[in-house]
């Protein structure tokens, strides 16, 4: 059983230098890499002064998360591979349970740890908390979030379950079955790739799971705040194109969600949030523009 545990970094060096140590220290075993997505940054400079045991792989541009673990996964043979962001703490024996739990089970194609708030430690954290679910209109939730808001870690999500999505944050995958199912989509270039993913790998008939018995901790928007509007046309954009490829029949939930995304347009217009109005219809006219490039 061999596993490649893979950090996408882009300009954080200082993600590197905060986060990189417990990953080192905490995961025998795996080889560590991390994968460079054309940062412009010292990030080089400092994984091979401060961190040389650790190997790299140098992309010559930022192709954004999706491509950017696909490029790099490309160049794994392990049996395992591990989607880690830069911005997650690792504490001992967080690997084992994923990769027992895998083993143990064949018909499981990804697994993710339970991730609390790097921050207020005793909380979920906001990205996959103790695993995703979706609703019927394709809105993902988490055990341990109930809209913005995250759950104390009281135990009370300590059983292994069933899901409909790992999170990106941490997530282990089988390496072939990533490549089998083309990993993740280029297109998206960031957010709900990864729940995209999981839900083609459901489709092929995979079973996924959070297994709680490993626990790591993510201090979650490192990359675009949970308020940007970049990220708000992303999440509606990239939503909507998931629906549109993966739901049998999604002309009905497609519908709806035409008018639940221009309501939502409209409180943010309310609200003062105009860059997020507006980032909601751009992802409205683009998705309409992307799914054709779809079956």
């Amino acid at each position: 059983m061999t596993c490649s545990v893979i950090i996408l970094n882009w300009n954080g060096a200082q993600m590197l230098r905060t986060y990189l140590p417990s990953v080192i220290a905490n995961t025998a075993g795996a080889d560590v890499i991390v994968a460079d997505n054309g940062s412009t940054d010292d990030s080089l400079a400092v994984l091979k002064s401060e961190f040389p045991s650790v190997k790299t792989i140098v992309l010559d541009q930022n192709y954004g998360f999706a491509e950017g673990y696909n490029r790099a996964i490309a160049q794994v043979d392990t049996d395992y591979v591990v989607l880690l962001n830069s911005d997650v703490e690792t504490p001992a024996n967080w690997l084992t349970p994923l990769l027992d739990y895998m083993e143990a089970h064949p018909e499981v194609a990804a697994v993710q740890p339970k991730i609390r708030s790097w921050k207020k430690r005793e909380f979920f954290e906001h990205a996959g908390a103790a695993g995703g679910y979706l609703a019927w209109l394709g809105y993902p939730y988490c055990r341990g979030r109930k809209g913005s808001r995250v759950e104390r870690d009281n135990g009370q999500y300590d059983t292994v379950a069933t899901v409909d999505w790992t999170s990106g944050a941490c997530m282990c995958v089988r390496t072939s079955i990533y490549k089998e199912m083309g990993g993740l989509d280029a297109a998206f270039f960031a957010h709900m790739e990864e729940i995209d993913l999981c839900w083609r790998m459901r489709n092929a008939g995979w079973r996924l799971a959070c297994v709680p018995q490993s626990m790591v901790f993510h201090l979650g928007g490192g990359s675009l705040s949970y308020d940007n509007p970049r990220k708000t046309y992303l999440n509606f954009r990239n939503n909507l194109l998931m629906i549109y490829k993966n739901r049998r029949c999604p002309w009905i939930v497609l519908t709806m969600r035409f008018f639940l995304d221009y309501a939502a347009a409209l409180m943010f217009l309310c609200t003062g949030k105009n860059g997020s109005a507006k980032a909601v219809c751009t992802a409205r006219r683009d998705y309409r523009t992307m799914r054709k490039n779809y079956h």
